[in-house]
């Protein structure tokens, strides 16, 4: 950390003339450049996804891995075992093992199987008059029962279940988002190899979405991208999107891959290019991580594209990392910028203030990320002594509009090699806090944090150094007079 004083008052008026009027006569302005770094951090809503499990017990996560997001999916039978009854014990044990592992949730309801005697949907809908399909699947050799969703027995109970679902988990603190799921394979918007079916009417399907929009007004959504006509309504209406099998160069086919056939498609049919900018994109590969190296795919074209498409965090399937040094290298290079990083790149203030004054801070911040912060989260400092006497101040400025920095998408050069994405523009921010009265005159160090709405302690880690055992960066000293 670079600290480098500007003496006089002739220096101090041509740097920053709005101090003037809380600065002493042959005082200094006081000038931090922290240094910047490359740790991976472990910060809300973004990095790498464990799946199914919670961080203590996922035995393929590497011990140099932050994880603050565990990614579950529920069929629908087992969070509605009987009819009107939701299955609080499965989910609260999850919630639990999630925050114990220092993890928020996120969960999708499925309702479709692909697997012989193993459905997703409630073993009661016959019972109380709903219709089931059988349906074929190409890779499967017999018929599948499916929740018919245009039946309105199987729609009204599914549409209550979803209500119920939000009464009692939306705003949750442990629960990082829902994916609007339900329709389709396992509620992926999509019914691929089966002749016999198709997806229930457009009028149901945003019947299913449009629940999912009631039911959670606090707690974050995200659509499937390729839910075409509903992708393009539930991000309208602020739900993010969700991208399957990003990296995917022929897993599936010779004739389609979802990275230079899918995904240029699908974002323009869905008019999904700005929503990034209010709302997270998450990724999941297409099989496990490994395919990448043992089908010798370009890792570094794979996670640039993913940066450029502007996404917050990936669930890895919780499958087995390839020991190899040049796939960690560039594992490591994706997850320091995946979603938001933010850099305090220089801070100033006079080294002097009055008792009861203000004292005037003058910042220039950065998100060298992939994507912004999507939670009001705060500005705040800390002022403390040497005799352990401590004042936090929360400011009014919010992280959650400083966006990253962008390229341009599926040009010709995009497909030769996505170019590395950009760092975000420079962000001046001032702030003024005013000191109370009773202060005791001295000496204080002065930190810094990121508080979210408990305005208790820091939850975001900044991508510099200096960070101490309780989250603040403290960065300088300043005088109180």
């Amino acid at each position: 950390m670079n600290i480098k004083r500007l003496m006089g008052w002739g220096v101090l008026l041509g740097c920053l003339a709005s101090f003037c009027g809380n600065i002493l006569a042959g005082d200094v302005l006081v000038v931090v450049k922290p240094t910047v770094s490359d740790e991976l951090l472990a910060n809300p809503g973004i990095g790498w996804e464990t799946f199914n499990r919670d961080a203590k017990i996922d035995k393929n996560l590497p011990a140099w891995m932050p994880s603050t997001i565990e990614y579950v999916r529920w069929s629908w039978g087992e969070l509605e075992p009987r009819p009107g009854k939701i299955n609080t014990e499965l989910i609260n044990q999850a919630l639990k093992h999630a925050h114990d592992s220092g993890q928020k949730l996120a969960f999708r309801v499925k309702c479709c199987s692909t697997t012989p005697g193993k459905p997703f949907h409630p073993d009661w809908i016959k019972e109380v008059g709903g219709r089931e399909l059988l349906v074929d699947r190409k890779d499967v050799p017999v018929l599948l029962p499916i929740p018919d969703m245009d039946d309105p027995v199987v729609l009204n109970h599914h549409l209550d279940f979803i209500k119920r679902l939000g009464e009692l988990y939306d705003g949750h603190p442990d629960v990082e988002r829902v994916e609007i799921g339900s329709i389709g394979w396992w509620g992926e918007w999509h019914l691929t190899g089966s002749k016999l079916s198709k997806l229930p009417s457009l009028e149901n399907r945003m019947k299913v979405v449009n629940a999912y929009l009631a039911a959670f007004k606090k707690t974050p959504l995200m659509m499937l991208l390729n839910g075409k006509e509903c992708t393009t309504y539930a991000t309208e209406h602020g739900a993010g999107w969700r991208a399957d099998s990003m990296g995917d160069l022929g897993s599936f086919s010779a004739k389609f891959n979802h990275m230079r056939n899918g995904y240029p498609t699908w974002i323009q049919e869905t008019k999904v290019q700005d929503v990034w900018k209010t709302a997270p994109i998450a990724y999941e590969p297409p099989n496990e991580v490994s395919e990448f190296v043992t089908k010798g795919w370009p890792l570094r074209w794979i996670f640039n594209y993913a940066l450029a498409l502007h996404g917050s965090s990936f669930n890895g399937k919780s499958g087995k990392l390839p020991q190899n040094d040049v796939f960690q290298s560039e594992l490591t290079r994706f997850l320091q910028r995946l979603g938001y990083r933010l850099v305090l790149d220089e801070l100033s203030h006079p080294a002097q203030v009055r008792l009861g004054g203000k004292l005037e801070i003058s910042m220039k911040w950065q998100n060298v990320g992939s994507a912004p912060c999507y939670q009001p989260y705060r500005l705040a400092y800390r002022l403390s002594n040497a005799n352990a006497y401590q004042k936090v101040i929360v400011s009014g400025v919010t992280v959650n509009h400083w966006l990253s920095g962008s390229i341009e998408l599926f040009n010709e050069d995009f497909f030769q090699q996505p170019k590395d994405l950009p760092p975000g523009q420079i962000y001046q921010v001032d702030d003024s806090l005013q000191l109370p009265s009773d202060i005791p005159p001295g000496e204080y160090s002065l930190s810094i944090g990121v508080v979210d709405e408990s305005l208790e302690k820091p939850v975001v880690r900044l991508g510099i150094v200096g960070r101490t055992q309780d989250g603040w960066y403290t960065l300088s000293k300043v005088q109180i007079l």
